[in-house]
């Protein structure tokens, strides 16, 4: 994807302007992963606008992807533990943690309560079988950034291209792949996801 001018809140959708959210996410992050969201951001914009969904929102969505990448893993226990959240959260760890239970730091640590932000958060790393067009552009945006390089990322930005449906099947695909290939347990909702997406149940389109 082409670079894009940094973009600048206007819409009143969190209480900071772009600089001051992204130097929020800065603090909690390394260089490397404050990049990648810096990329994520962009490239969220980019599929917002074309498949025409709000850029702002997708671009503070796909900014705060990955807030909670760092945390560690007391953090997370204690946030499943205390929130009410899935206990079996528990059997899982960080690749499901900083998405599903980050969403929750967002709202403690920076006070952003806009669901459609918090969901895209919370799905971007299990998916779901039915997902918002603003989910599956983070979701997309966060496997296609410019720097990703691996084996198929060409064919997940191609498939991407074509349609945010084509490129989430894509990706639910490879990512179950891989997990199976690596002896990895599957999060209940990532099997759905694909069950969903692969056989064509459906998806939402808001």
């Amino acid at each position: 994807m082409k670079p894009s001018q940094p973009i600048e809140f206007t819409e009143n959708i969190v209480p900071y302007t772009q600089a001051e959210l992204a130097a929020k996410v800065a603090e909690k992050l390394t260089d490397s992963r404050y990049q990648h969201c810096l990329r994520v951001e962009q490239t969220s914009r980019q599929l917002a606008v074309a498949n025409g969904v709000d850029p702002e929102l997708a671009a503070i969505a796909g900014l705060l992807h990955d807030y909670a990448k760092q945390r560690s893993d007391a953090t997370f226990i204690e946030l499943i533990k205390t929130r009410g959240l899935d206990p079996a959260l528990l059997n899982y760890g960080n690749g499901v943690w900083h998405g599903v239970v980050g969403a929750e730091l967002i709202k403690d640590e920076l006070h952003i309560y806009n669901e459609d932000i918090l969901n895209a958060v919370r799905l971007h790393t299990v998916g779901a079988p039915y997902m918002p067009k603003l989910a599956q552009i983070v979701f997309m945006a966060d496997f296609i950034e410019p720097q990703r390089d691996f084996p198929g990322v060409d064919d997940a930005r191609a498939a991407t291209k074509k349609s945010l449906a084509a490129g989430v099947r894509y990706q639910i695909q490879h990512t179950l792949s891989y997990l199976v290939s690596q002896g990895a347990p599957v999060y209940p909702q990532t099997l759905a996801t694909y069950n969903a997406w692969v056989g064509g149940i459906g998806t939402i389109t808001k």
